[in-house]
């Protein structure tokens, strides 16, 4: 058995990959860049060796530092993760040379699959249903334009070296194509020093479906089930499940029997996965295999039992798999939400700085079937750096069937609490109670087609603003008793505390009554509705579960000055609770407006000027790009939104910006 592993990686997937190391007594090595010289991985292992500066192009995916960390630690056996190595056939070929085991498949294999023109050949041949598409290198923009025409627009332009959504880009018409291709070309030369592009057919309304494959050196190749993976943003995953809504059992098989015939055809062994698009009438395509972990293998282990790791630690030592096709049942629903460091009322623009607070909600079994799962990299007080992928965690539940999952994965983001960045977690919420979602009507354009103006937070129907607005009346109710306590004026408390309030939001306002009874207390609405509410929460606490009309509701407060701050589900609230007096001359307050920034271009996020597309004294048209910036790994392209002069650019290319700095000024 492999007695030492070093893991070529950093973050939640080195933790994931350390905890199952040693549950089978397996000693592990982190390697770390100088930006994560105190993080969580780092802190695990049992050894840990420094691989240079922060930037991966000069630590993690230097080869040469991997096997000098390697070589100074004695580990007999390397796991990559996923993104960096994982899928570098050089790195495998130097392990192989070193004598040391690659947890992972053969060389030939990663060669074959991780160059995606190569690997739609192969697949073709294996008889793997294929997407039409120019499966030869491009080499500039006017040739991409004339093959996107000939293939017919819409068109997907992809990296050949890509994967985690970079270096990928939809074109709908000759323009889009033009942009598309540059930037994947530079996307995919930061990410993977690799900018080979090409171009294939976009199926309109897909569904993002992959197979699960794993098999051993001795001829066994099984697939695990499926993974729905159709919620995604700029192709980037956000939310997966398994098994998919949407499969029936023969396409199931077929997608399944297909996805082996690939891995054997290539002499597959390890754990990988085969990518599908599927259209509405369950045809499916042959997108890419991933030769790696995927980031959600969770789901795939929570439905079928499987640890995916430790069978890749197994096969790598040489052993054959335990169990068979016929032994692979899917129990269950399993559903991953990925917590992104990124703002989603900002259009999700990538967001740093330090984790003020980061208390997960409590992992393991409850007696009703409901599993809760956290894979993560950080902790509270560390640091969300701009050099690396966003993703901060991957919240997984499990349970017996489909909407208990989504419930319970409401349930767990409503009691996940993170503070000191921006984050996708009310989004992920705001996904949770979707009709369209819970219906299991799905496809990789549902965040367009859904949030078409962006995320601008969940507005509270008419039960879910009751519901707030007895927790705020319950919550001031605590603050101004424990005030009175204080103050040592208890014997006058009924006549602040009880009687008639108005609890006000930004868009309206109820009146209503509290009087405490028990736990909690009795408020009474001005249409004579009555609601009971119950909570142990006191001042100071963050979090708390309040128990209205016996309905559990998992809810993070906030008091800033007299107002108090709700989130929940999604809804994110701040409510006043006045008595009415004092309410109706609130009223004629004048409000604060925010300074006009509509002649600047404001960087939207921490990151690195990569380019300015213009200079002073240009005339620019609504919607022309003006600059890139990058930040964590994707370029963004920031564009005009509306017709202006060029008046001043106050930066140049290289240029590192903080958020809401100056790019350039309009007359």
């Amino acid at each position: 058995m492999i007695k030492k592993i070093l893991i070529a990686n950093r973050g939640e997937i080195a933790c994931r990959v350390i905890k199952t190391a040693k549950k089978l007594g397996i000693a592990t090595v982190a390697v770390y860049s100088d930006a994560d010289r105190n993080a969580l991985h780092v802190e695990m292992a049992d050894e840990a060796v420094p691989i240079g500066p922060a930037p991966s192009s000069q630590s993690y995916i230097v080869i040469d530092k991997i096997l000098d960390a390697i070589r100074r630690t004695g580990a007999d056996a390397v796991h990559p993760g996923y993104g960096f190595l994982s899928e570098n056939a050089a790195f495998a070929e130097a392990l192989e040379r070193e004598g040391v085991a690659f947890i992972g498949p053969p060389v030939k294999a990663i060669e074959a699959m991780g160059d995606k023109i190569t690997s739609k050949k192969i697949a073709a041949e294996a008889g793997v249903s294929t997407v039409p598409g120019h499966m030869g290198l491009i080499e500039d923009a006017d040739e991409a334009v004339r093959i996107a025409g000939a293939i017919g627009y819409p068109v997907m332009i992809k990296a050949s070296a890509g994967g985690g959504g970079k270096g990928m880009r939809i074109a709908w018409n000759d323009a889009e194509a033009r942009e598309g291709f540059q930037s994947s070309k530079n996307e995919a030369k930061a990410s993977f020093g690799d900018d080979r592009i090409f171009i294939e057919k976009f199926v309109t309304q897909p569904r993002h479906i992959e197979i699960q494959v794993l098999g051993d050196m001795h001829g066994t190749t099984l697939f695990l089930g499926e993974r729905e993976c159709s919620i995604q943003r700029r192709n980037q995953k956000v939310i997966e499940e398994a098994p998919s809504p949407f499969l029936d059992a023969a396409t199931r098989k077929a997608m399944g029997e297909q996805a082996v015939a690939l891995a054997r055809a290539v002499g597959y062994h390890s754990a990988g996965t085969v990518e599908f698009i599927v259209d509405g009438a369950r045809n499916f395509y042959f997108l890419e295999m991933n030769t790696r972990l995927q980031v959600e293998h969770p789901v795939t282990e929570l439905v079928t039992g499987i640890d995916l790791v430790e069978q890749m630690i197994r096969v790598a030592a040489g052993e054959t798999l335990s169990f068979r096709q016929e032994d692979v049942k899917l129990d269950g629903w399993a559903i991953e939400s990925r917590l992104y460091a990124e703002d989603p009322y900002r259009n999700f623009l990538p967001s740093i700085g330090r984790l003020t607070r980061y208390r997960p909600p409590a992992e393991g079994t409850s007696d009703d079937g409901i599993t809760v799962r956290n894979d993560t990299g950080v902790f509270e007080g560390g640091e969300i750096s701009m050099y690396y992928d966003p993703m901060v965690a991957k919240l997984c539940t499990h349970a017996p069937d489909r909407l208990s999952a989504i419930d319970a994965m409401a349930n767990a983001l409503d009691d996940f609490e993170v503070e000191g960045i921006g984050h996708n977690l009310p989004f992920l919420s705001a996904v949770m109670r979707h009709d369209r979602f819970r219906a299991g009507n799905l496809t990789t354009a549902f965040i367009a087609e859904e949030f078409p103006d962006g995320f601008h937070g969940v507005t509270p129907d008419a039960a879910e603003a009751r519901l707030i607005a007895a927790v705020a009346a319950l919550v001031q109710h605590r603050v101004q008793t424990r005030a009175t306590h204080i103050s040592g004026t208890i014997g006058n408390h009924r006549r602040v505390l009880t009687g008639a309030w108005v609890v006000g939001f930004d868009d309206g306002s109820l009146a209503l009554t509290l009087e405490p009874a028990g736990a909690g207390a009795t408020v009474t609405f001005a249409d004579g509705t009555m609601t009971a509410i119950e909570s142990d929460w006191l001042p100071g606490m963050t979090h708390a579960r309040f128990a209205v009309e016996g309905a559990a509701a998992g809810i993070k407060v906030a008091l800033a000055g007299s107002a108090i701050r709700l989130r929940w589900r999604g809804i994110d609230v701040t409510a006043t609770v006045r008595e009415p007096r004092v309410a109706a001359l609130a009223t004629l307050m004048p409000k604060k407006l925010p300074p006009d920034t509509s002649r600047m271009l404001l960087c939207p996020m921490p990151g690195v000027v990569t380019s300015i597309l213009v200079g002073v004294g240009d005339t620019v048209e609504a919607g022309q790009a003006l600059a890139t910036v990058e930040a964590m790994k994707m370029e963004n392209i920031l564009r005009a939104e509306r017709k202006g002069a060029v008046k001043r650019i106050a930066v140049a290319a290289g240029a590192s910006l903080a958020v809401d700095e100056l790019i350039l000024e309009f007359a």
